[in-house]
Parts: structure tokens; C-alpha cells; sequence
């Protein structure tokens, strides 16, 4: 009996090793089951990282999402917007570019820019010309009551640039007030004035003059580089008018820029203008310049070209803008026709 005991119990633990050894390869068959499952989309045996979003607490936030969905404020959209616009601004109208319209438009009296008369006369370098406005009025009263060239550009600039120059006079009155601004424009003017005598003693001294004023001294400066391109000077700050146009301008500058006679114009900027189109209607204004010398008995020669130099207070190098001839004519087409809106203007009002 004891013996039968024995080999009973013997058998047991036989028995029970077996089958814990069994049912521990039976788990771990199951569990690597299991992650091979649930990971079978990464082809490895890792579990796949719980997404932060789904560890928040709704509970938590559940009252803000409930606020922002249900806000009585619709949210913007396009659409909304483009109506909202419609509603202070009226509805957008569609229309071709400015320069296209510029172009295609052409002035009911092609004037010539060249006089005809003038045209095989030598050009010979004489004594420099300065005409002042008293001075030509003596001979003949109607040339001194006749609109300036910078008159009307500004009467007939388009409506780009009169919402910007409105903005931006807005702008310099709200930050300086509007004493503030008027005493800011008069120092511009006077600032120009002081330049341009600087200039004319300049040309005509071939020596930069000496000044205590830190700006000029700085104008100066910028225009050195142009300066030594500048040869022959003809005319300093003098009256031009145009009889048949019945206009006049103010010129700042006829010299020879680089073995090219040009109508010289002066100008001071706050700002960089590195290229052509940053001096906006300079080169209509040059154009009108030369057009109304070339036409003037006052002047025993014509120009063809134009040069705009914009010189910087802080001494930086001017930018040199030259006209050819092409563009020249290009610039007197504009000129006609901007001076025909005037006409246009001035008759409608009267």
C-alpha cells in the first residue's frame, strides 16, 4: 500500500508539472497573440502609442465646447465678409488696369514736342539762363496768369494716388496735429528751396558749398556722384511757358548729363526710389518742362532728354533716372492728355 502510494503521488507531481509547464506556453502563445493583433497594421510586436487627444477629459471642457458651439455670433466667412464690404463700400467693380486704360488712350491734339522752327538751329553753350517769373511777366502779363505744370498734375492725378496722398495726410495729422503737419510742410519747402540754392551754387562754382545744416549737407552728399557727370549747365531755376498749351513750369536744371543735354529735375525723398516707377508723375512733369522750352522764344535751343535725380538726407547715393528720347515722347503723350482733363475740368466748373 505504501509502495501504490508512493508511485501515486510521484505520478501527481508528474502530472501537475506537465501541466503548469503546459499552461505557461499556453499564455504566452495568447498573449504574443494578442499584440500581434493589435499591432499588425506596424509589423511589430509594440503597442501602439494612445493618441493625447484621446487621454483629454471631455468632461472637463465639455461646458467651453458647448459655449463655442453654441454662440449666437455666426463666424466670418467669404462670403460674409464680401457682403459686409458690399454694405459700406458698395459692390466692386470690375474694370482694366489703369496703365492698359493709359495706354490705349491718345489726346485729341497730338501737339508736337519738337519745334519745327527750332530744329536745325546749333545748340551752343551761351551764358546760363535764369528767367524768374517778374521778369518774364514784364513783357507780357497773360504768361505769369497761366497754370503752373505742377498745378495741374495735381487737380488731374488719378484716384490711387489721391486716396493714398489723403491717407497719408490723415495719417501725419493725426500723429502731429493739424499745426503740427502745416509746420511740417513748410519745413519740407523750405528744405527744398535751401537745396536747390545749394545746387545753383554748386553748378555754378563747380565747388560743393559749406552749411551748417546737417540735411542739405547730406542732400549734398547724395548728389556728389551725379554731380560729376553734370557738364554745360544752360539753365538754373528758370521760367518756361507754353503759348499755343497755355501753360508754364518752373525748371530746375538744363545741363549735359554724360554728353546728353537733359531738363534736369532735383527732388528729395524720405524714402529709397531705386527704379523709374517710384517717382509716380516726375517724368510727366520733366516732359512738360521740355516741351514748353522747346516752344519758348525765350530759349535758342531744345531738349530731347530728361534726368531725375532723387537725392537722400542721410547721404545715401541719389538714384538717377534718365529719359531717352522714346520715352521722352512716351511722357509728353501722357502729359497732353492730363492737361486736356484740366482743360476739361476747369470748363465744367466755370
Amino acid at each position: 500500500m505504501k509502495f501504490y502510494s508512493v508511485l501515486n503521488a510521484a505520478t501527481c507531481r508528474v502530472f501537475q508539472n506537465s501541466f503548469k509547464q503546459y499552461w505557461h506556453a499556453a499564455q504566452n502563445e495568447l498573449v504574443f497573440k494578442h499584440h500581434s493583433f493589435s499591432t499588425f497594421p506596424s509589423l511589430n510586436c509594440r503597442r501602439k502609442d494612445v493618441s493625447k487627444y484621446e487621454q483629454v477629459d471631455c468632461k472637463k471642457y465639455a461646458s467651453l465646447v458647448r459655449s463655442v458651439v453654441s454662440t449666437s455670433v455666426s463666424p466670418q466667412t467669404p462670403k460674409t465678409l464680401l457682403d459686409e464690404d458690399n454694405c459700406l463700400y458698395g459692390p466692386v467693380t470690375r474694370s482694366k488696369p489703369a496703365s492698359a486704360d493709359t495706354e490705349s488712350e491718345s489726346p485729341q491734339n497730338l501737339a508736337p514736342f519738337l519745334n519745327f522752327e527750332r530744329q536745325n538751329t546749333k545748340c551752343e553753350p551761351g551764358p546760363v539762363l535764369k528767367l524768374s517769373l517778374q521778369l518774364m511777366s514784364q513783357g507780357d502779363h497773360s504768361k505769369a496768369s497761366l497754370p503752373s505744370v505742377t498745378h495741374i498734375l495735381q487737380l488731374t492725378m488719378s484716384l490711387e494716388q489721391a486716396f493714398y496722398l489723403e491717407r497719408w495726410k490723415r495719417r501725419m495729422i493725426t500723429e502731429l496735429g493739424q499745426d503740427g503737419f502745416k509746420e511740417y510742410s513748410k519745413n519740407i519747402l523750405n528744405r527744398g528751396k535751401l537745396f536747390h540754392s545749394a545746387l545753383e551754387e554748386t553748378l555754378l562754382s563747380t565747388k560743393i558749398p559749406k552749411t551748417d545744416d546737417e540735411e542739405i549737407a547730406g542732400y549734398l552728399q547724395s548728389v556728389q556722384g551725379i554731380l560729376a557727370d553734370i557738364t554745360g549747365t544752360r539753365v538754373l531755376e528758370s521760367v518756361v511757358s507754353h503759348q499755343p498749351l497755355q501753360y508754364m513750369g518752373l525748371v530746375d536744371c538744363v545741363a549735359e548729363y554724360r554728353d546728353k543735354l537733359c531738363v534736369i529735375d532735383w527732388k528729395t525723398s524720405e524714402k529709397p526710389k531705386p527704379y523709374f516707377r517710384n517717382t509716380f508723375d516726375n517724368p510727366l512733369q520733366v516732359a512738360a518742362y521740355a516741351g514748353a522750352l522747346n516752344h519758348d522764344d525765350n530759349y535758342n535751343f531744345q531738349v530731347e532728354r530728361g534726368l531725375i535725380v532723387v537725392a537722400y538726407k542721410d547721404g545715401s547715393p541719389a538714384h538717377a533716372h534718365f529719359m531717352d528720347r522714346e520715352l521722352f515722347l512716351a511722357c509728353w503723350k501722357k502729359w497732353l492728355l492730363r492737361l486736356e482733363k484740366y482743360k476739361e475740368k476747369i470748363h465744367a466748373s466755370v
